[in-house]
């Protein structure tokens, strides 16, 4: 027990220290246990066998799915649409959103749907995703006490209750004293979150290694004020012809960087709608939407000329657009080019240089000295240091940044093209998580199954692009920290420590009361779910809370309830629960944050349910 206790104290120590990776802490923890003679190998491997990471495995690959079709992208407009800019109000939809949807399903899937969700949300506002990703953590366990099927320590105060001849308890007899956690919780957690998350900065780094992403791109070259849409119908003059012969730039001064158009698929598994990067030898169809840059007369000019609908006033003004609409898709994109002091391309002028010709791409500004050129571009000289934006297919970017020689492209152009979303898929991959919670919420499966059935559809139906995506969506630093941390508790109930805490309690406090034995339950029960899984706490401790009641000669019906709440708002620790571990890595967080915010929260909490349970349940 003794060496036990001192691994869990030196694991603790070192978690709050934050100088040595978790998942390594948890492995080196495990190896001790193991080498201590108290875990078997078996034993301590069986974490990383344990359903709750496989899960966890399973939900990233959804999540990377709703992420990487641009369906969190979606949803978070809504979500932003419906709070504003106001973080407070951010704070309270997206934690109320959660709750609800955690009444239904798993806290780990709650998390699981809304992560990606909630971070799109943060860029969206201009905030920084650590600032609503703990409080989301928090929300989808209270919103677990609300019904019976929310969190697992309720389905079994349950059956515990039953096994002791008591009244079974309904699906909705945890409502009541939910909704006072669920609304105090939501208040302690804005106060604390708002006090030590609030100053955080967003530092995540959206640009695939380059800096900038294309949207900072296109918001710098402000692409989107010149860009108009323009929609060819059958009696267009410009229809079937090639767009070398319209001789456009010399005639108007403008230029067409994409078309789209309609493709003859009808499955949703393939795209019905095909963007592609205009070239000289692109010939025009009827139908299709040609997105055009330059200044508005002349796109009004050419136009009418050509008897063509001008769709909107500007590409970029449909809500939930991004800057870069109609430069960048997942076939082709736009990058950032500098022209090095030794290039060939020095005062040639940009249509004479072959850039078009050599490296397939198109110029569509230049930045020299912190002024753009975005007018004129085909008689404007290059020069030594100007950041050229070009636009061209991914594949023609990335052979041009392996020229090192006459320019030097800025970034990753592959890894850039990875992140473009997959928009043709959203509505697959809403699809997709629908019949995932569907199938938790029915239990037709088990959940681990479900979420794996899941997963495997997102890749299967194109929704991440191949297994090597789906591999990256998954943070292994958190698997192994919760696959290492499960056989703690297994070391903790072989060791004695749960037993003799458990023994303790009733022997101390079976003198003291029933309101002295009931905060004892609660709080005894809240301090082990920091090293041992809520589901094996509540195991533990419900025949004791039943056994201690029945002693006193009260209504148990309390005690079970302390168990469930205790084991199940567990804040304090990013290992406790897996909503905790799931967005460590994407929030930012260290151990310390998790005391800071949690902490109190879950100890003020306690106080108000202790004191509450005996008004929604007497003694």
């Amino acid at each position: 027990m003794i060496i036990t206790l001192l691994v869990l104290a030196a694991a603790a120590a070192l978690f709050a220290s934050g100088k040595v990776r978790s998942d390594l802490v948890a492995i080196c923890a495990l190896i001790v246990l193991v080498v201590s003679d108290i875990l078997t190998p078996s034993e301590a491997l069986s974490g990383f066998s344990n359903s709750v990471v496989i899960m966890m495995i399973g939900l990233f690959v959804v999540g990377g799915g709703i992420f990487q079709t641009g369906l969190a992208g979606i949803v978070s407009g809504k979500l932003l649409a419906l709070a504003g800019a106001n973080e407070t109000k951010l704070l309270i939809t997206v934690m109320l959103a959660t709750s609800f949807l955690g009444t239904f399903v798993s806290n780990t899937g709650t998390v699981a749907v809304m992560l990606p969700i909630v971070v799109s949300l943060a860029m969206r506002a201009g905030s920084s995703p650590s600032r609503l990703l703990m409080p989301l953590a928090f929300a989808s366990s209270l919103g677990g006490t609300l019904t019976l099927i929310g969190t697992p320590p309720n389905m079994v105060i349950r059956e515990t209750l039953t096994k002791g001849g008591f009244q079974e308890l309904s699906f909705f007899s945890f409502t009541p004293i939910g909704l006072v956690a669920l609304g105090l919780g939501t208040l302690l957690i804005l106060f604390f979150s708002k006090l030590f998350l609030s100053g955080r900065k967003d530092d995540s780094n959206a640009s695939g290694g380059a800096g900038v992403n294309i949207n900072e791109l296109a918001k710098r070259y402000m692409l989107s004020q010149n860009l108009y849409r323009l929609k060819v119908h059958e009696r267009s003059p410009i229809a079937q012809k090639i767009i070398r012969e319209l001789n456009i730039g010399e005639q108007f001064g403008i230029h067409i960087s994409e078309i789209r158009r309609k493709t003859s698929h009808k499955n949703p598994f393939f795209k019905t709608i095909n963007g592609e990067m205009a070239r000289p030898d692109t010939r025009i169809l009827v139908q299709d939407i040609l997105y055009v840059k330059g200044d508005f007369p002349e796109i009004n000019a050419f136009a009418k000329e050509y008897d063509l609908i001008l769709m909107d006033q500007g590409a970029t003004e449909k809500e939930g657009e991004s800057a870069s609409e109609g430069y960048a898709s997942t076939d082709f994109g736009i990058a950032e080019v500098i022209i090095p002091t030794n290039s060939k391309h020095i005062n040639q002028l940009v249509k004479h240089s072959g850039f078009r010709e050599n490296y397939n791409v198109n110029v569509l500004g230049i930045q020299r000295k912190g002024t753009f050129v975005l007018h004129g571009l085909k008689d404007e000289k290059i020069r030594t240091g100007d950041a050229l934006l070009v636009q061209g297919a991914w594949k023609s970017i990335a052979s041009m940044a392996r020229e090192q020689d006459d320019v030097v492209v800025v970034g990753q152009p592959l890894e850039s093209a990875a992140a473009m979303p997959l928009k043709h898929k959203a509505p697959l991959a809403g699809g997709i998580m629908l019949l995932m919670v569907v199938l938790m919420i029915a239990e037709v499966f088990p959940a681990v199954v479900s979420v794996m059935l899941a997963a495997v559809l997102m890749v299967a139906t194109g929704c991440l692009r191949n297994m090597e995506a789906a591999y990256k969506t998954v943070n292994w630093e958190s698997i192994v920290l919760i696959g290492g941390m499960i056989p703690m508790s297994t070391a903790i109930e072989k060791s004695g420590a749960a037993t003799l805490i458990s023994e303790g309690l009733v022997g101390s406090l079976g003198s003291a009361g029933p309101m002295a034995m009931l905060a004892g339950i609660y709080f005894a029960t809240s301090f082990l779910t920091l090293f041992i899984s809520n589901t094996a706490c509540a195991i533990l401790f419900a025949p004791i809370a039943l056994s201690a009641a029945v002693q006193l000669g009260v209504n148990p019906v309390p005690y079970l309830f302390a168990v469930s709440l205790g084991a199940t708002i567990c804040f304090a620790v990013p290992f406790s629960t897996p909503p905790n571990a799931l967005v460590m890595s994407a929030g930012r967080y260290s151990f310390m944050d998790y005391v800071k915010v949690g902490m109190p929260v879950q100890i003020l909490l306690g106080v108000a349910m202790v004191v509450a349970l005996p008004l929604f349940f007497p003694f």
